[in-house]
């Protein structure tokens, strides 16, 4: 597949995507009235149908590593399977969930821990100190909180079978912020044989002690996962908030049905085959909403922010003026867009990297990508940059919807300033592995490829991995901008509210300036489930605790 077969905000732009558009809805209708018929999987019985949740994720489950990789996928899948320290709740505070309790002595230098009594995996062994302290050890080698945690450690060790110590240089205020983040790599506690993995090589048993255990030998990449109830998991009391309280399972049995057509996905949905679509494409919610079987409602109130992740380490994104290049030419309502259709209300430019209407939002430096979009500027600063056509390798995963969009605009972006696109169409999953490969672009490696985060992930430096700039142990991509870090450090140390919007302004910019990324906007999206699945909940992430099915 070549650039040119793909959709962009060219003069054909409206025509293409008004044509794609009513393909999805007329294929979706068809469908719905298909599956009536019979043709989709037949209805389970009854009695197992209430136990059993059928969801159809965002894409595909190609890897269960919730240390070694960022998806989402993994980590929403990870959160049913492995339990964590703490949670984060709804407020985005961080709650006790497998602790007890907690101590920082005075001088801040040292925390001690103590775990529930009672907690078990999913082979039946107690979960001890030794496993936490295995698990913390292989998660802050990848996770940018647990990174700067280890460089002030002096020392991590189990007590006893219930308590552990994390012994510092200096103090690390944020310590209970760092275990509780949502966004992935999580803190997940793994048995310490499991632990002991490399972090840079992927698990081959899962093994964990939240609410529900994987069924491997069910798993069939590409289409489908599933997850049966752990009946010794001792939910908490406190309610369930996100990530923190009581998760207790309602049913015994969730299906993850891996349904990446969308027309598909919808008739689906619509006939009962399956209770609850994470991701239902913008241009499928009118048919959906029409549908008195089904709820539609915005799945994240704080939304996304989509990204466009250029390798820093080769031409020509390793040039900041090229980087510089694609922030003067983009649009982000292009962008957007592409992602939510006519619908005003679901997007809004973003001149920055953290989520609107939070308090450390700023738009500081972000005048380049704001105004008319001029070419002739980026051009200007492609040949500055000494940009000589060589290939832009692309990759783009077809069948995650937010990604494709994106990178449908892309691919028409960069052949109007003149760049040589290698447009690579694949799957989420290999997309995830490749981004990780630091091989040059024509020897298996990429020059650039579109994700999307969280906007309860981009609030502040804590959990937000893609604004960081800390060369091999960044984001992929992997920029190297010491200004961007000084300014994470000084939020870090933020004493008050005003000096971290000091450090967040200045933060920005730097960011913007040297290009840690471009972002193509900020979005809200639908999950759509059937009225007979209750305790469905907003998020930045499925929440399956507490839902259930009559």
């Amino acid at each position: 597949m070549s650039s040119k077969d793909k959709i962009g905000p060219s003069a054909g732009h409206d025509k293409i995507g008004l044509d794609r558009r009513t393909f999805l809805k007329t294929a979706a209708a068809t469908g719905a009235a298909a599956a009536s018929t019979g043709i989709y999987m037949p209805a389970l019985a009854q009695s197992t149908a209430v136990k059993t949740l059928r969801f159809v994720p965002q894409s595909n489950l190609a890897n269960f590593d919730p240390i070694w990789g960022t998806q989402y996928v993994v980590r929403n899948a990870a959160a049913l399977v492995w339990d964590t320290l703490y949670g984060v709740d709804d407020k985005l505070q961080p709650q006790r969930q497998m602790v007890e309790s907690e101590e920082n002595s005075s001088d801040g230098l040292t925390w001690t821990f103590r775990l529930r009594s009672g907690l078990k995996f999913h082979d039946g062994s107690p979960v001890t100190a030794k496993d936490v302290v295995a698990s913390m050890t292989r998660w802050s080698a990848r996770d940018p909180m647990g990174l700067m945690i280890k460089a002030i450690q002096a020392e991590l060790t189990a007590v006893d079978e219930r308590t552990f110590k994390w012994v510092l240089k200096k103090p690390y205020p944020k310590m209970l912020l760092a275990l509780a983040k949502n966004n992935a790599p999580c803190s997940f506690i793994m048995p310490e044989r499991i632990a002991m993995t490399d972090p840079f090589k992927q698990i081959t048993e899962y093994i964990g002690s939240g609410p529900m255990m994987f069924a491997r030998n069910e798993w069939v990449p590409g289409a489908k996962a599933v997850f049966e109830k752990f009946k010794d998991y001792v939910p908490r009391k406190e309610p369930a908030s996100w990530l923190a309280g009581g998760k207790n399972m309602l049913v015994d049995r969730i299906e993850w049905v891996i349904m990446p057509d969308a027309a598909t996905a919808s008739a689906a949905l619509q006939n009962g085959e399956v209770d609850w679509w994470e991701n239902p494409i913008t241009d499928l919610v009118p048919i959906l909403k029409k549908n008195k079987n089904i709820n539609v409602d915005i799945a994240d109130p704080l939304g996304n922010i989509g990204a466009f992740r250029m390798n820093h380490l080769y031409p020509p994104f390793n040039n900041v003026k090229i980087r510089r290049a694609i922030l003067a030419a983009m649009n982000q309502e292009d962008y957007m867009r592409s992602l939510v259709g006519d619908d005003d209300n679901l997007w809004k430019p973003l001149p920055g990297f953290f989520t609107p209407d939070t308090p450390l939002y700023n738009e500081e430096g972000g005048e380049i990508l704001k105004g008319p979009r001029n070419l002739d500027a980026a051009k200007q600063l492609l040949a500055e940059g000494g940009y000589k056509g060589e290939p832009v390798t692309c990759i783009v995963a077809q069948d995650q919807p937010i990604t494709k969009a994106q990178g449908d605009v892309t691919a028409d972006l960069l052949k109007k300033l003149g760049m040589n696109v290698d447009f690579v169409a694949t799957d989420w999953g290999t997309l995830g592995a490749r981004r990780a490969l630091k091989t040059p672009p024509g020897q298996g490696g990429w020059n650039m490829f579109h994700t999307w985060h969280a906007g309860a992930d981009c609030i502040n430096p804590a959990a937000y991995l893609a604004v960081r700039a800390s060369g091999d142990k960044a984001f992929f991509g992997w920029p190297d901008i010491p200004a961007v870090e000084t300014e994470v450090t000084n939020w870090f140390d933020a004493k008050n509210l005003d000096e971290e919007k000091v450090a967040m302004k200045k933060l920005n910019k730097a960011a913007l300036d040297n290009v840690v990324y471009a972002p193509t906007g900020f979005f809200k999206g639908y999950q759509a489930w059937r009225k007979n699945v209750t305790g469905v909940v907003k998020g930045p992430l499925p929440f399956f605790w507490n839902v259930a099915k009559a």
